[in-house]
């Protein structure tokens, strides 16, 4: 062979790797897509049990092909503070699992020699959902499309994969080079090295397979390259998490540690095997023997064997091992860390655009929980006159203003991510103008405190009737904040058309205060400076309300036409 030819296997390969990649890209988005109900529903129910946590993880990666992107929400969800250290592990433990089955249909479609081989059928899944994916109008037919393509492409890449072995087989040179490197702990080292820069264990795996089946490596150091891989999938949890808060550094730590202890209890094993065993016995030579006449199901067997064993291992050490990573990362000294910060949604969910959706809606619920505690201590001050909240106060408008920026921030990224439905980028296309809503209530009690400064610096205050009425304008806002929770939450036109009646008695409410007020000006019980703060009170008390309703007023536009 050449050096033209071995140029061309070499970009062979590269190209491989490259479809390969893609494909697993295309139908991890179209997946999330076709499931995002299912995976939120599937995730909400995370803190049950632990082997519930590893089921979850199990078929959460599955379905979406991608440990990395579990892995990933996971540690958005733990600094979120959704989930706990406890039951991040157990979904941890079960992506470990899950990502197994990428391998699994990867050896399947490498059978077939003189007859029609499965590559060639599956990749013609490409052409198909192509096809289906140029001509279908909804877009659940565009998303299946997708993930057939995605199948299909998978099998492209291992082909050209696989083509590339076969000429490097043929290379002596190669052949006598790689057998020289038989040291587990080398292997192990080259495997994790390589996924962590290639960044995905399914392409590794499914290099060690197809250079199994040509020849090129033997079964042992096939498995040697994937217990190797498992460590190097950690590189993507470890970006994650540095990046992120105390506890997610935790759950990349996790995830290593969880990796590390199985490939040192299977190197561990094996040595023991070959030393009782007079080198007779070995994991290959095991699996050789299970699996005759297949060394691609021999490897993807050992694959899945390696997982679930060190699942079942790990999954009884699950809280000393939580313990363990809590005293190697200790809590930050700041006490102000992590307070301006998005609670529910960071950047890591945008691997998963459906369930950063269900995020980001509870952000904006908190947000608009924030905005509603300042009003109350709004009304408080300017009731009682008592400033002592003043501090608090200032700080959560402080926080109000910061989640404004970042969840718009957030949300702009989140818009230009693959995998939303229809409804989901509907829904976002209304999250602008509803953070804007919510942040202008946080305005108007910063407003009404402004009020209270101006009494306060004239040594007035509220008749005893004002107060009264002030007492009962509270309680009609906050009546109607509860429905508009109700209905922008769940979506519920029943409750927005309740929150619309409030709205309207907030609105008479306010009017008669003003006749009130008038009347109380005619008998001298308040003065011009107090009228003049408490209509502006009322003014800004109806204009939150008003707010209030355009919050809710946003589902009539995602609804189903």
């Amino acid at each position: 062979m050449g050096t033209t030819a071995i140029v061309s296997a070499i970009l062979t390969l590269l190209a491989g790797i490259g479809i390969f990649l893609v494909a697993c890209q295309m139908m991890s988005s179209n997946l999330e897509s076709a499931s995002s109900e299912k995976l939120k529903s599937l995730f909400a129910r995370a803190s049950r049990s632990k082997l519930l946590g590893v089921g979850i993880g199990t078929v959460g990666t599955a379905a979406i092909q991608s440990s990395g992107a579990t892995t990933v929400m996971t540690i958005g969800f733990v600094n979120a503070g959704i989930i706990t250290l406890t039951q991040a592990a157990t979904i941890i433990f079960g992506a470990n699992i899950g990502t197994t089955v990428t391998a699994q249909i990867v050896a399947l479609g490498m059978f077939g020699s003189n007859a029609l081989s499965t590559t060639v059928i599956f990749s013609a899944f490409a052409g198909i959902g192509a096809m289906i994916a140029l001509f279908a109008e909804s877009s659940a037919g565009k998303t299946w499309g997708g993930i057939l393509t995605g199948f299909g492409m998978l099998f492209v890449g291992l082909s050209l994969m696989s083509g590339s072995m076969e000429e490097f087989a043929a290379l002596e040179g190669v052949k006598t080079f790689l057998a020289k490197i038989s040291n587990p702990l080398l292997l192990v080292l080259i495997g994790a090295v390589l996924t962590a820069i290639i960044q995905s264990s399914s392409v590794m795996t499914s290099i060690a397979l197809a250079m199994c089946v040509t020849g090129l490596i033997s079964l042992d150091q096939g498995i040697f390259l994937t217990m190797g891989s498992n460590i190097g999938s950690c590189v993507v949890a470890i970006i994650a998490g540095v990046t992120s808060g105390t506890n997610a550094k935790r759950t990349a730590l996790i995830h290593l540690l969880f990796n590390c202890s199985g490939v040192a209890v299977f190197l561990t094993v094996g040595w023991l095997m070959m030393i009782l065993s007079r080198n007779t016995y070995s994991f290959g030579s095991l699996f050789d023997h299970m699996f005759p006449g297949a060394p691609q199901t021999q490897l993807a067997m050992f694959h899945t064997f390696f997982n679930v064993i060190t699942v079942m291992f790990m999954l009884p050490l699950t809280g000393a091992l939580v313990g363990l990573v809590t005293k190697m990362v200790k809590e930050s000294d700041s006490a102000d860390e992590g307070r301006l910060r998005l609670r529910f949604v960071d950047n890591n969910m945008l691997q998963t655009p459906p369930i950063a959706v269900q995020q980001s809606k509870r952000e904006i619920l908190r947000m608009a929980g924030l905005s509603m505690e300042n009003f109350d201590r709004s009304i408080n001050i300017i009731t009682s006159l008592d400033f002592t909240e003043r501090d608090v106060f200032d700080a959560t408008e402080q926080e109000i203003n910061y989640i404004n920026r970042a969840l718009v921030d957030f949300v702009v990224k989140l818009s230009d991510r693959r995998g939303l439905g229809g409804h989901d980028k509907l829904y976002l296309s209304t999250v602008y103008r509803t953070v804007r809503d919510v942040e202008r209530i946080g305005d108007y009690a910063e407003n009404i405190v402004e009020y209270a400064d101006a009494l306060a610096a004239a040594g007035d205050k509220f008749s005893d009737e004002a107060l009264y009425e002030i007492s009962q304008l509270k309680i009609l806002v906050h009546t109607l904040y509860d429905k508009v929770v109700a209905a922008y939450a769940r979506e519920s036109l029943t409750d927005l058309e309740e929150a619309n009646v409030i709205e309207e008695q907030i609105d008479d409410f306010t009017k008669r205060m003003e006749d009130s007020h008038i009347a109380r000006l005619g008998k001298g019980i308040c003065n011009a400076n107090t009228g003049a703060q408490y209509m502006e009170l009322s003014s800004n008390t109806e204009r939150i309300a008003d707010h209030l309703i355009n919050v809710a007023k946003t589902i009539r536009s995602i609804q189903p036409a």
